[in-house]
């Protein structure tokens, strides 16, 4: 028995009231100081400490008291001493301490106070499954340095009550005075206010200039008031029914999708700039969005490093949502790719602990609703909602993680839904327990102003003045309100905005011969010591031929001159979509690979001196997160030309909320204009049903009041046009364009030097059998199937069978085609061909705006194609020879 355990085991039987005799032995059978045995317990007995060190740091947070409705002392086996051969006689043995304390040895007390109030009090920590040891050992020394309790002054903790004072009033005042109103309160999460506004106040001292936020609709209003200081005259206008006349030129939107845009002064005078997103009930579409929004602004004032750092992406989720909503991941995924990095976003999840009314055990198969944010090894910060302080610490630490490593990071606020999913809604209908601890729960203010109190910082005379006030001043809003007349709308402005109108094709392009050539050969020339693939040789070799005559120009070689002259004129180009550098059918070659070396060529950004950058991404195998962050980044910086190219144009599908909720009607609900460019190869070749068609028929079927423009350019120099055309427009909006497959290299739809250097886009073309008074049949289409309705009609010698081609679908050219139409006046039968089932395509758009006298196409069908050759062929020769009479 070592010297001084005799009277330390006496002491424990004598409280035990147990007789105690201690053994003497006749021999001291203990190992020898210093011997081998000896040294080698005391390592073995230090590694097991180190093992329990680290047990604590991966599995402390299942410890953590997160749940503001339920507290149960937890006990987990893995994080048991005993499990590690420790006892209580090793409390006061000294130990290396691997960091978790400030001395280098402390006693196994020491340690274990260390890893208990940083791990397992209210906030959870998972950081361990992080690779990067650099990044885990400087979120370890500043958790385990502090104990997570970062020293906060006075002037901190009454600035969290005064946010938590202003948003619980908020809400109560909503809930009295618009009673049955649908506003997703934030009761039971009122920890999100003060935790934004401690992220923009530290994003302050941390080198932030601007913050994106984009959020769902629980809180949003109180995040719109408190946050970005919207005027609560404004808001509860809103809940009036009043509309804001600048908004009447489209169909506004329910109140908790609205963004807004305000200046945050922080507590030492900084100001950032910050605006929230608007977003549809599809809540986490806007995380795509938000980051496309940040980049363009990023890239805006410089790009690097330091343009990172001043502008702060925040995404507020809810927690049923990130677990469960695709996008998500697929947004997590760009956070560190070259095209799509935005410096890491902050990612603050409001934790109701259900969804709609859907418990955590029926809505994910993880743990924690942020278990997918470890597949990008993001660290997490579980917080419980009730512990403001905490959270607002945690958000500190996570802004600094973020500006450090430039990688994103999540804070959840552990809370609950005070009311139902809305306010109309009954939750205890499937919640009943639930909601009884709710309904005797006390507020985050109340439990967090009694922790105040009770520590002196206020008095509660305070507190309630404070309080008063707020009520005083909704009330004041209100009633001014209330007493003023609402806004009226100017109904001839409103039908002005939303009549259909044709697009104006005035471009100037002509006398540019000289230009394009130049063009072309500063594109087809190579650095010195750049050694081509040699089939790149050929394929320069044949664009320098084009130049000079000696075949038409192709789509891709009128896309890079169109792109050239639109670049040169001083217009930045953002190109992204799956494979877009080399292009899905290798016609683009926008990036040229050394052979030899592997470095890269990016012929358009060689052009001229001053020049604007041009931007080619390979994106991600994403189409609803790669289009939303074109989309943001198009309606951030509309002086750009950009563009989101699908692989096929069905995989567009992947992407249609974004489509339907933002694309199409963006500027409708929220006057946000974009001029993004969407490309989708769209023609049937006999690939099957996946890879015929870009779905025209949904496009043209959102298209109204002048949202969107849809083109079929049929040949390179209609293509060359319309992008120049989309470019220098200022009038934006987005445009469609089913792009071609089998033309890409069809000589028969080039263009000459003259089409490119003095043509413009023409919305339809018409062939010159149109000026032949016996013409007795027009065939109407749009696209491929032109080429296959001319072949023919060559072939069997149809003279008096006229083509028209619409290049242009919406807006719907009604008067150019009746124009044409007007030139053949003996025609008495127009026909529409498609290639397209009946119930797809054009034709239901175009048979309400054109007269038509017949249909030749495939006949109406569930999938958009067979995948049988033969039977691809024979439908196409029928539809032709319907189309043309024969």
């Amino acid at each position: 028995m070592l010297q001084g355990e005799h009277g330390f085991y006496e002491a424990i039987f004598r409280d035990l009231n147990i007789p105690y005799q201690p053994m003497r032995l006749e021999q001291d059978r203990r190992v020898s100081l210093g011997s081998p045995m000896r040294e080698n317990q005391t390592l073995e007995r230090a590694a097991r400490v180190m093992q329990w060190i680290r047990a604590y740091r991966v599995r402390g947070y299942l410890l953590a008291n997160l749940d503001p409705l339920v507290y149960e002392p937890k006990t987990f086996p893995e994080l048991e001493m005993d499990q590690y051969g420790l006892t209580i006689f090793d409390l006061d043995r000294k130990f290396y301490t691997g960091g978790t304390h400030t001395k280098e040895r402390a006693t196994l007390r020491e340690i274990r106070d260390v890893l208990r109030k940083t791990y397992t009090r209210r906030v959870g920590v998972e950081y361990m499954h992080m690779v990067d040891t650099e990044q885990k050992e400087w979120l370890r020394v500043r958790m385990e340095g502090n104990f997570n309790e970062e020293e906060l002054s006075k002037d901190v903790q009454l600035r969290v009550l005064d946010r938590l004072v202003e948003a619980e009033a908020f809400e109560k005042f909503l809930h009295t005075r618009f009673v049955g109103h649908k506003r997703f309160s934030l009761e039971g999460g009122e920890t999100l206010v003060p935790v934004l506004d401690a992220l923009l106040d530290h994003g302050g001292e941390n080198g932030v200039e601007q913050c994106v936020i984009g959020m769902a609709h629980r809180g949003r209003l109180n995040v719109l008031a408190h946050t970005l200081g919207k005027p609560l005259t404004k808001i509860f206008g809103e809940f009036e029914g009043h509309i804001d006349p600048n908004s009447t030129q489209g169909s506004g939107d329910v109140k908790y999708h609205l963004g807004e845009e305000d200046v945050f002064e922080t507590s030492s005078g900084k100001e950032i700039r910050v605006q929230l997103a608007s977003n549809p009930s599809h809540l986490e579409a806007v995380n795509p969005v938000v980051e496309g929004t940040v980049r363009a602004i990023q890239n805006r004032i410089g790009g690097g490093q330091d343009a990172r750092h001043k502008v702060l992406p925040v995404l507020v989720h809810g927690d049923a949502a990130f677990a469960g909503q695709g996008v998500v991941a697929e947004t997590l995924q760009m956070s560190q790719l070259r095209g799509y990095k935005t410096g890491g976003s902050i990612h603050i999840i409001v934790n109701n602990q259900i969804g709609y009314t859907t418990n955590p055990e029926d809505s994910r198969s993880t743990q924690f609703c942020t278990d997918v944010a470890k597949a990008i090894q993001a660290p997490i910060f579980h917080v419980n909602g009730d512990d403001p302080l905490a959270a607002v610490r945690m958000i500190r630490l996570a802004l600094e993680y973020r500006q450090e490593f430039e990688r994103d990071v999540v804070l959840d606020i552990v809370c609950y839904r005070r009311h139902g999913h809305n306010e109309g809604d009954e939750p205890s209908f499937t919640q009943p327990l639930l909601y009884k601890k709710i309904e005797a729960h006390p507020s985050v203010r109340a439990i967090y102003q009694d922790w105040l109190l009770r520590a002196g910082v206020i008095e509660r005379e305070d507190a309630e003045k404070f309080n008063e006030e707020l009520h005083a001043r909704y009330r004041a809003s209100l009633d001014e309100v209330r007493q003023s007349e609402a806004p009226t709308e100017d109904h001839a402005q409103v039908a002005a905005h939303k009549s259909e109108r044709e697009w104006s094709t005035q471009v100037p392009s002509a006398g540019r011969a000289d230009e394009i050539r130049d063009l072309l050969q500063t594109l087809t020339e190579l650095p010195g010591d750049f050694v081509p693939h040699p089939k790149i040789e050929k394929l320069l070799q044949r664009q320098r031929g084009m130049g000079d005559g000696d075949q038409p120009f192709d789509f891709a070689t009128a896309e890079a001159l169109a792109f050239a002259s639109i670049l040169v004129d001083g217009q930045s180009i953002r190109l992204a979509g799956q494979d877009s550098g080399r292009g899905t059918f290798s016609q683009r070659h926008s990036v040229l690979v050394d052979a030899e070396t592997g470095e890269k060529h990016v012929p358009l950004n060689d052009l001229r001196d001053g020049q604007a950058p041009y931007e080619v991404i390979d994106s991600l195998l994403s189409e609803e997160a790669a289009l939303g962050f074109e989309y943001g980044y198009s309606i951030e910086d509309p002086a750009a030309l950009t563009l989101w190219e699908a692989q096929f144009g069905d995989f567009c599908n992947g992407a249609q909320i974004q489509i339907d909720q933002f694309l199409a009607a963006g500027e409708a609900k929220w006057e946000e204009r974009s001029g993004l460019v969407l490309l989708l190869p769209h023609g049937y070749d006999g690939q099957g049903p996946e890879h015929s068609s870009a779905r025209l028929e949904r496009f043209l079927q959102l298209y109204a009041e002048g949202n969107l423009r849809v083109a079929n350019a049929s040949t390179a120099g209609q293509y060359h046009h319309l992008l120049r055309l989309q470019a220098l427009d200022e009038d934006k909006k987005p445009l469609i364009v089913m792009t071609p497959k089998s033309l890409l290299r069809m000589r028969v739809a080039g263009s000459s030097l003259d089409d490119l250097a003095d043509g413009k886009f023409e919305p339809v073309l018409v062939d010159t059998a149109c000026e032949d008074a016996d013409v007795e049949r027009v065939v109407l289409c749009s696209g491929k199937v032109f080429y296959d309705l001319a072949e023919r009609r060559e072939k069997e010698g149809l003279e008096k069978v006229a083509l028209v081609r619409l290049e242009l679908l919406a807006p719907c050219p009604t008067g150019v085609v009746e124009k044409a139409l007007a030139r053949v006046p003996n025609a008495a039968t127009r026909v529409w061909c498609q290639e397209e089932p009946q119930n797809m395509g054009a034709y239901t758009f175009l048979r309400d705006r054109i007269t038509f006298d017949g249909y030749a196409g495939r006949t109406a069908a569930a999938s958009p194609a067979t995948g049988v050759g033969l039977v691809h062929k024979r439908e196409q020769q029928a539809l032709v020879e319907r189309a043309l009479g024969l």
